[in-house]
């Protein structure tokens, strides 16, 4: 089944974070750290041998620290949202996560949640921990806030996320009330879906928020075949410009990564000249062109 990857653009502490986040959360597993070859070293800046990414899990979802330098920052316009089981469980994270890091809304009871708070960690990733009374399906949320110019379109944007992929659905809406102003009647407070079967959250908020979507976070959709790779690039794809090994940004801001699952493949088992190969054909390309990577790969 197919899944959602964030990826969180770290400036030269993938490996750091990856740890961290491991040792915060449960079940945290490092998967597989790939490195940076010659190839693309005048656009990433980063000597052979470097840590490019590293993978790993935390409560059994897959996330990806990219290496990425300063280029770009990670914004509290992606969130993720941490369903605990206890209260215990809520103190326990957020002791862990503010260690270095800052509050954005203090650990307290809201009228929504008997016990919530919202941090931003020493990594500049936000985290929402929320103490939940029902069983949940998916530990970690994504949560996309559309802020500035972008407020008020969570509900079209769940519309068209969903229109998009496969395996998908529209969930809770639920809507501000007259007289939260500047939030706007009717507007997203808290909206649910899911993009193959993977939960996701989105709302608004016209709050005088100076941050928006960045490349800081992306979501990685890995494709089997050329033509998904196609599709879902032609769907999603608003700003040429943005397009680059792969990654996109659509008409809302958000980042995009449309790679294919045989990449991966070719990094964890090919040889360090088909890697290198591979690389110099990948960093070359806006889309990614599944044949010209196998041509590559033969060729290293």
């Amino acid at each position: 089944m197919k899944q959602i990857i964030p990826t969180l653009w770290l400036d030269d502490q993938a490996e750091q974070a990856a740890q961290f986040y491991c040792d915060t959360f449960n079940e945290g597993k490092i998967l597989r750290t790939d490195y940076y070859t010659d190839a693309g070293k005048e656009a990433h800046g980063h000597n052979k041998g470097d840590v490019m990414t590293v993978s790993f899990t935390i409560e059994g979802q897959q996330f990806i620290g990219l290496n990425g330098g300063p280029a770009f920052k990670i914004t509290p316009a992606i969130s993720f949202s941490v369903q605990c089981k206890s209260i215990e469980e809520v103190d326990e994270l957020w002791n862990k996560l503010i260690d270095g890091g800052s509050a954005l809304m203090p650990i307290d009871t809201y009228p929504f949640s008997r016990r919530y708070g919202w941090v931003v960690d020493k990594f500049g990733v936000s985290w929402q921990l929320n103490y939940v009374e029902h069983e949940v399906t998916q530990k970690i949320i994504p949560s996309l806030m559309f802020t500035q110019h972008l407020a008020g379109q969570a509900e079209e944007a769940i519309n068209f996320y969903t229109s998009v992929f496969p395996e998908s659905g529209v969930g809770l809406l639920s809507r501000y009330p007259a007289g939260q102003e500047p939030e706007v009647e009717g507007t997203i407070n808290y909206g649910e879906f899911k993009i193959f079967d993977y939960q996701m959250i989105a709302m608004d908020s016209a709050q005088a928020h100076e941050f928006g979507f960045t490349e800081g976070v992306s979501l990685v959709v890995n494709c089997d075949a050329q033509e998904e790779i196609d599709r879902y690039s032609d769907a999603l794809s608003a700003v040429p410009e943005a397009e680059v090994c792969g990654w996109l940004k659509d008409k809302y801001g958000v980042s995009w990564q449309i790679e294919p699952t045989i990449l991966d493949e070719m990094q964890a088992s090919g040889t360090p000249e088909q890697i290198e190969s591979v690389m110099a054909a990948f960093m070359q390309m806006k889309r990614i062109d599944i044949a010209a990577l196998e041509t590559a790969y033969h060729q290293g």
